[in-house]
């Protein structure tokens, strides 16, 4: 069993070095606080772009004439590389440390840029979605969990932890609508939409690898090798009720969040007739927005206070976005789908946290793959749904079964977890 030191002596200067985990060179505190936005750096361009191609399937679709449904196969493919990443990876940086897995995450991002820029059929882009959510997948987990140490060892206080887990989960979500803001806008306003968004992260990726590669590593060196397996599903023993539901009301978040990085473009278009590329890009961004904002302007109440809040606007979002969708009210449907999104924001965060509280740091990594490779199947699995639901009946109605479907979903969870926070 390996294992990460949390805490620094309390008395060092920045100059000063802090002790460094087993097998490993100890670095000052000064460059552990490099190392900290480093990878937050690393993180951000990661998960911005993950989303760049979701305002941009509208012009596929139109160049290759294919329908919704492919649409939300390519989606789909992402979703199955992080979900795959997760289950045979996530979980390794507890043994081999977190920059090596960075760095590969960053690595298979340029070769999705690659793919995206070189192989633009249907193909390519499953194939290119695919490696983008292998990447994704092995980030994740890793920079949560390397944030907080690097945080931890930068200020001399275990305490700064609760603020690096605060950045974490803004840097994620943010990432998500800074990528569908970048990419719409560029759609819009440039000759080549389906080539400058993926060289511009071409540029930001690479600076992401070469700052990463200066990061201090937070954990040890086994003291022989370690067996692999894949990343196990188990809760961590005597909680089993917290994890599940930790896990169930991550899941219901991001299933709103998939609804608008793979198919709310489509449900502009043809509900409301709204096909400008940077107001689909827009949509996007004030979702995703609004999840990374509610966790730093709520960052202060209890993890119950957050999930309680969380629901309400979660809920009350989605019943806006329903009812909107109804009476052909876009200005509804987008600022119902951005007050989720600030629920969105607090489940999300409160359940990554509430997880990753249950062990200690030598389990820590794993746990948070395995919860987020629950989360990510709520990305993935109702969008193929909705996708294959859109094939036979009408958008309102499979629009409307995805809103109630989530919100039972997010309270019987939510609801649960709530109780059991502290």
């Amino acid at each position: 069993m390996t294992s990460t030191s949390d805490a620094a002596p309390a008395r060092t200067t920045g100059a000063q070095p802090v002790p460094a985990p087993r097998g490993r060179r100890p670095h000052s505190r000064r460059r552990h606080g490099f190392g900290f936005w480093a990878v937050a750096f690393a993180f951000l361009s990661v998960m911005a772009f993950a989303t760049v191609p979701a305002p941009l399937y509208v012009i596929y679709q139109a160049r290759d004439g294919f329908p919704t449904f492919t649409t939300t196969v390519v989606f789909a493919a992402y979703g199955v590389g992080v979900v795959a990443s997760l289950f045979l990876a996530g979980h390794l940086s507890d043994e081999h440390g977190r920059r090596p897995l960075i760095l590969v995450s960053v690595a298979l991002e340029l070769v999705a840029a690659v793919l995206f820029l070189l192989w633009s059929d249907v193909a390519g882009l499953v194939v290119a979605r695919f490696v983008t959510g292998l990447g994704v997948g092995l980030l994740t987990a890793t920079a949560t969990a390397h944030l907080g140490e690097l945080r931890v060892r930068a200020t001399g206080s275990s305490g700064s932890a609760q603020g690096a887990s605060v950045a974490a989960g803004a840097v994620n979500l943010g990432g998500l609508s800074l990528g569908a803001l970048v990419g719409g806008a560029l759609a819009e306003f440039v000759r080549e939409p389906l080539v400058v968004p993926y060289v511009v992260f071409v540029v930001a990726l690479v600076v992401a690898f070469a700052v990463v590669l200066a990061a201090p590593e937070t954990v040890d060196r086994p003291e022989r090798p370690v067996p692999y397996r894949p990343q196990r599903m188990a809760a961590p023993d005597g909680q089993a009720g917290v994890f599940w539901a930790a896990g169930t009301a991550a899941f219901a978040a991001l299933a709103v969040q998939g609804l608008f990085t793979s198919v709310a473009p489509t449900f502009l278009g043809t509900t409301f007739h709204v096909t400008d590329r940077l107001a689909a890009g827009a949509t996007t961004f004030g979702v995703f927005a609004a999840s990374a904002v509610s966790q730093i302007v709520f960052a202060k109440l209890s993890q119950r206070r957050q999930i309680q809040l969380g629901l309400v606007l979660l809920v009350g979002g989605l019943v806006v976005l329903a009812v909107a969708a109804v009476l052909l009210r876009v200005g509804g449907f987008i600022g119902g789908g951005v007050v989720a999104g600030a629920g969105v924001g607090l489940i999300f965060r409160a359940s990554i946290a509430r997880a990753g509280s249950l062990v200690g740091p030598e389990q820590r990594g794993g746990v948070l793959a395995a919860t987020f490779l629950i989360a990510y199947a709520g990305l993935t699995v109702p969008v193929v749904a909705v996708g294959a639901a859109l094939l036979v009946v009408p958008t309102l109605p499979v629009l409307l079964g995805y809103v109630v479907f989530v919100v039972v979903l997010a309270l019987v969870a939510g609801l649960r977890l709530a109780a059991r926070a502290e």
